[in-house]
């Protein structure tokens, strides 16, 4: 279990920009939980300062002179592995980038400070803090160590005949929350999922931007479709909608028919999107009809929601401790007794279409 430091958690920031650095230094030292122990320019005046005194966390540019970010991470996590939060300016060309930080092991992605728009600045600086702390508590070695891939059948090309679910007149809804490791998690969770899966909604705590790419790249190894969502689309069989960085997503419902719609305003529990704001539509519109699932995760979004998911009546799972890159949002929903089951990753996708197929009753 995560235990209280006693120390501050000392920060390397590592910025080709000038300008960046010294945002980052007063971000970072306005959180008494938080230390800049360093600063630099570039990848090797980073393993200098690396090789006189390790760093509990690195802030890492993406694109810098001499060596590029992800390089940088590459061999960091092979020789001396440190969490790392990739920072990044607010541009869609740097998505595919990213992704490859996440998969050399990036705990998590930021957008950098924007100076000048007080707002941003404001929430830059919950965001980063935010990241920094998740970072400090990751299991790298579940980050780093994905499980393997598994094997597909013919359900990945023809969907099989005789699905119960396909007769249901009451459609169940899958809603998934999720934050530091959750990328690799959904990942894991969505492609255990059938073709003919039931409709799964989804907020991962993710820039803008970056949400699409996470999508599409989601879609091209998953049995269903996986796409960002947009402004009243449908949830539909066979589907995942993820919800776009920097919007609210919502579900909402007409007859029988389940939609999503998108909102600006504030963060809530610290984040936009939240699992707190989307779950609590969920149990309003979906009810029993509903199946929660609150993956790995610093903080507590989500928890609240998915308690209010349990009184609605719906079924509500919990990803357990063993697999959570970061057990916080799950350990904090589990306190709040809005877990009805804690399973491991693996068995979070059987089990929810378990209750999807047999319509158990919960509440």
């Amino acid at each position: 279990m995560m235990t209280r430091r006693r120390s501050p958690i000392r920060v390397l920031i590592v910025d080709d920009s000038a300008a960046v650095r010294e945002a980052m230094a007063q971000i970072v030292s306005s959180d008494p939980a938080l230390e800049v122990m360093a600063t630099a320019g570039d990848p090797i005046i980073a393993a200098q300062r690396i090789r006189a005194e390790k760093p509990d966390v690195i802030t890492l540019d993406v694109e810098m002179p001499r060596m590029d970010g992800v390089t940088f991470l590459r061999r960091l996590m092979s020789q001396h592995p440190i969490p790392v939060v990739m920072c990044s300016s607010l541009v869609s060309d740097n998505s595919e980038t990213l992704h490859q930080a996440l998969q050399a092991g990036a705990v998590e992605i930021v957008c950098k400070p924007r100076m000048g728009v007080k707002t941003f600045l404001d929430e830059s600086r919950t965001r980063i803090c935010d990241a920094i702390k998740a970072a400090a508590s990751a299991r790298l070695h579940l980050l780093r160590n994905p499980p393997p891939e598994p094997k597909l059948t013919a359900d990945a090309v023809l969907h099989p005949a005789g699905s119960r679910a396909m007769v249901r007149t009451t459609e169940k809804v899958v809603a998934v929350g999720a934050s530091t490791g959750g990328t690799e998690a959904l990942r894991i969770f969505l492609q255990a999922m059938p073709a003919d899966s039931p409709p799964i909604a989804i907020v991962q705590h993710m820039p803008e931007t970056f949400t699409a790419a996470f999508a599409q790249r989601l879609d091209g190894i998953c049995r269903i479709s996986v796409r960002e969502a947009r402004d009243g689309d449908r949830l539909l069989r066979g589907q995942a909608l993820i919800a776009p960085g920097n919007r609210h997503m919502l579900l909402s419902r007409s007859g029988a028919a389940y939609s999503v719609t998108l909102r600006d305003g504030p963060l809530v529990s610290r984040h936009r999107p939240s699992v707190d704001v989307f779950f609590r539509s969920v149990a309003k519109f979906a009810g029993r009809n509903a199946v929660g699932v609150i993956m790995t995760g610093m903080g507590d979004d989500g928890a609240k929601g998915l308690k209010e998911m349990r009184m609605a009546g719906a079924a509500t799972l919990g990803q357990n401790e063993a697999t959570c890159v970061v057990y916080g949002m799950p350990k904090e929903a589990r306190r709040a007794g809005a877990v009805e089951e804690e399973l491991p990753l693996e068995r979070l996708a059987p089990a929810a279409l378990r209750i999807c197929a047999g319509a158990v009753s919960h509440g």
